[in-house]
């Protein structure tokens, strides 16, 4: 029996997808965005597998990534493709589900971004079973900047923070002292019950900690709650199938459980590899095991933090390697990502690209394997190499 890993690293897109106009994101290009403005990255690993070949296939840009430690993925075969996203939306949960086999066909529900973002109705009737006195915020924001604006009033009247974004979300931030962490998760899950009628894709608890505005910090027990894939994805099907899904850093979340046979929590991008490795190790046969890289997006993307982003990079890139040893003959590895977001684009949101994907593993015959035409490409792959049944969407790479 085969093994299937997945290293998803949240937001890493390579240039404009097709449709990027109608997201008023052309232009955007992560993985060519930030090589430009760092002077070059050393990613020899990275680079070994395909990167820079599907992403000049993407844009047709030249990549110049300066001086490179020696690659340590020599002699390992890869397929390399570029892949577009046929989901309507460019979040999180679109993608996810999409390389699962399961694209987003039809729209989310948002809120507005001014003043007051959230129909009065719904605030009521969350402020009421949440036994709460109302809330701060009510408002689009970045979360890092609002809970400086807001955690001391926050922590002087007991009312959460409540805000959104251009994606499809509650967030609420409240403070894990003074509010309780158990207190926010219970909110979320009446939050999540209300906003049903409202198409919301997620609800997601931020809590934070600190004393003093410049000194709230948000910590590692950030918890998701999204609705559930419309149809069976394929971490489904190999759930049906008696076979292992385990599930790495967010993933559980942003599929609510369903598919999952193991879930992980883990967050930074060393406990995330460390929790990865460890699994790639001990897993047994019939196994996926998939990790999301949440730094890139949350800690670098959104903040527009080019010199995080390269870092971070790099360090995934050195870090690679390592699970060579660990691989079975029959196991395959997949490099991707959801969505992009470009740090040196205009706005904090998340960017409309194209997104890499790079198979690997020991019986992997090397070849560039042209654009995919949808993320579901990837779970499709996957059904056909893992014996599951044919998904509806995408084609194999294999």
């Amino acid at each position: 029996m085969s093994r299937v890993i997945i290293l998803m690293m949240d937001s890493f897109g390579i240039g404009n997808a097709h449709d990027a106009e109608k997201f008023d994101n052309i232009g955007a290009d992560t993985f060519g965005h930030i090589v430009e403005s760092n002077g070059g990255l050393n990613i020899p690993n990275l680079k070994e597998l395909g990167l820079v070949e599907v992403a000049h296939a993407a844009t047709g840009k030249e990549y110049h990534l300066g001086k490179l430690s020696e690659a340590k993925m020599a002699g390992i075969g890869s397929i390399k493709a570029h892949m577009s996203e046929l989901s309507v939306a460019k979040d999180t949960t679109s993608g996810h589900w999409e390389m699962a086999g399961v694209p987003v066909l039809n729209d989310w529900g948002y809120f507005k971004p001014d003043y007051p973002s959230f129909p009065k109705a719904l605030i009521d009737a969350i402020c009421q079973e949440g036994k709460i006195a109302g809330i701060l915020g009510n408002k689009a924001a970045s979360g890092t900047e609002i809970i400086q604006e807001l955690g001391e009033e926050h922590i002087q009247s007991d009312k959460p923070i409540f805000y959104t974004s251009a994606d499809s979300n509650i967030q609420i931030a409240a403070h894990e002292k003074y509010f309780g962490l158990d207190r926010l998760y219970k909110l979320c899950e009446v939050a999540y019950k209300h906003a049903k009628p409202y198409n919301i894709a997620r609800i997601i608890a931020r809590p934070f900690v600190g004393e003093k505005k410049g000194e709230f910090t948000r910590t590692a027990n950030r918890h998701d709650y999204s609705v559930k894939p419309f149809k069976e994805t394929v971490l489904d099907k190999m759930q049906k199938k008696g076979g292992n899904v385990i599930a790495i850093g967010k993933i559980n979340d942003i599929y609510a459980g369903c598919g999952i046979t193991k879930a992980l929590h883990a967050s930074g991008l060393e406990e995330l590899w460390n929790v990865t490795l460890k699994e790639v190790k001990d897993a047994p046969e019939n196994s996926i095991i998939f990790t999301n890289f949440v730094n890139f997006d949350m800690l670098w993307g959104h903040r527009r933090n080019v010199k995080g982003y390269a870092e971070g990079l790099e360090y995934f890139d050195k870090r690679l390697p390592e699970i060579i040893p660990l691989l079975r003959e029959d196991d395959i590895v997949f490099i991707t990502a959801d969505h992009g977001n470009d740090p040196t684009y205009k706005g904090t949101d998340h960017t409309r690209e194209q997104v890499p994907m790079l198979l690997f593993g020991k019986k992997i015959n090397s070849r560039f394997a042209g654009e995919g035409k949808t993320f579901a490409d990837i779970g499709q792959t996957i059904a056909e190499y893992l014996n599951l049944e044919k998904l509806e969407y995408g084609e194999s790479f294999l």
